[in-house]
């Protein structure tokens, strides 16, 4: 039961209907038995610097940021933390004596989504496909745990080089078009293959990402940060052809796990959230 003494936690974004976060959160929260709740809290990107203030007038505890705030939210918020600093984005919201600490989760998030399958990172090479955000947090947690080679494909070779340039220099990381030549051979070399772009989000969609499948090597790690389907095409095809695959759900219970540890100092109960995720999914 709600009560004056509950803790608020809230997800804000734009729209934020679609989020399964508050599900996944208020699950674990009466798992044990915590007097927290979260709502979803849709915030129109005119009105992010007041919604913020919000947060901190009513006595909110935190919250989560999702698209389109995760980077415009940053100069509103009173501290940094340095996961958001290296990712250059904040999807967590810490609220301690009135001031507002942006974090990001879903770098460690992605890690720990694949280490929970026993998938070995350190020297291994891996492609990523896309170059926004989710790519950014993606690479800043791979970088921090032993990879040896990043490549990045996109549609675009000048935004895959500018990607690059955000890392570290001395940061083995290299940008190309999809259709490169130099992308062709990262294929045929890769451990792990990524799709950080929204392809496979929707059915009707008629795009495929351009991967030859006859080059990937049959020991590669597949994933897709698409949680919804559960099996996109991309994953659908690696899986026909015997690949290790793995969707976003991990990435997305893990990241939400983490922030609901930041909030309340308890360990999440990581099961349970990930069971009331695939509920709606």
């Amino acid at each position: 039961m709600i009560t004056g003494k509950t803790k608020t936690v809230g997800i804000l974004g734009w729209p934020v209907g679609h989020s399964l976060s508050p599900f996944m959160h208020n699950a674990a929260f009466a798992a044990l038995e915590l007097d927290y709740t979260y709502v979803p809290l849709p915030v129109e990107p005119d009105h992010l610097g007041e919604a913020v203030a919000g947060l901190k007038a009513m006595g909110f505890v935190g919250a989560n940021v999702t698209i389109p705030h995760k980077v415009t939210i940053m100069p509103y918020l009173d501290e940094i933390d340095p996961s958001a600093q290296l990712t250059g984005a904040v999807n967590t919201i810490v609220i301690r004596n009135g001031r507002c600490i942006g974090y990001n989760t879903d770098a460690q998030g992605f890690i720990q989504s694949l280490t929970a399958k026993n998938i070995t990172l350190k020297g291994k090479t891996v492609v990523i496909m896309g170059a926004g955000g989710a790519a950014r947090a993606v690479v800043s947690g791979l970088i921090q745990h032993g990879i040896d080679k990043i490549i990045i494909g996109t549609r675009n070779a000048v935004k895959a080089q500018e990607f690059v340039t955000l890392f570290p220099a001395g940061t083995n990381l290299q940008g190309c078009d999809w259709h490169d030549e130099l992308f062709a051979d990262a294929i045929a070399q890769c451990d792990i293959l990524i799709n950080c772009t929204p392809i496979g989000m929707s059915s009707s969609q008629q795009i495929e990402l351009p991967i030859n499948w006859q080059n990937v090597k049959t020991t590669a790690v597949v994933c897709d940060l698409i949680y919804n389907p559960p099996l996109t095409p991309f994953l659908a095809h690696a899986q026909s052809r015997g690949h290790i695959v793995i969707n976003g759900a991990g990435m997305l219970v893990e990241q939400g796990a983490l922030a609901f540890e930041l909030w309340t100092g308890e360990v999440a109960p990581r099961s349970i959230m990930l069971d009331k995720l695939i509920k709606f999914i």
